[in-house]
């Protein structure tokens, strides 16, 4: 059986990373009003702090379809261009509202494989200050259960942070 790969990162340190990386998007935002902007910053950022971060990015609510999203500012490989609200580990988050952790992304029902070397994934709902859905953060791992609850709490504190928080 592989290794989760937190298991060789203590959840403390991790947690530490979170908040220091908050920090720094909080500074680098500071002022910046584009939503573009604002998640090309955060997935660049994100990316950049985290080893075990494969694939990195945001897929935004089409406001010129109904209950789909379109893949936005990424880090990593090609990603899938659009998604149905409902399919897969993003269109669950889109549709539950709920941060979606999958520790093996081959069993999770509907999985869309964007790139088969992806084995878990954290996907977050993103939500503007009235609490509307505007997109959904995705990561995926190339290690089998690389995301716990130090990475949902870590996430959802910066996506509220970046974007739901009165300016």
């Amino acid at each position: 059986m592989a290794e989760a790969f937190n298991d060789l990162i203590l959840p403390a340190e991790k947690a530490q990373r979170y908040a220091a990386v908050a920090e720094e998007i909080a500074a680098v935002l500071d002022g910046e009003p584009n939503l573009t902007a604002r998640m090309a910053t955060v997935a660049s950022m994100l990316a950049s702090t985290f080893d075990h971060y494969f694939w990195t990015g945001f897929y935004v609510v089409d406001e010129t379809r109904e209950a789909e999203l379109v893949v936005g500012p990424y880090q990593g490989t090609l990603g899938c261009m659009r998604i149905a609200f409902g399919r897969g580990v993003c269109g669950t988050a889109a549709a539950t509202g709920q941060t979606q952790v999958v520790e093996d992304v081959h069993a999770f029902p509907g999985h869309i494989a964007c790139d088969g070397r992806s084995a878990s994934e954290i996907v977050a709902p993103v939500f503007d200050p009235d609490g509307k859905l505007i997109a959904v953060f995705d990561v995926d791992s190339d290690r089998p259960a690389a995301f716990d609850g130090v990475d949902k709490d870590g996430l959802e504190g910066i996506l509220k942070q970046v974007f739901a928080a009165r300016r």
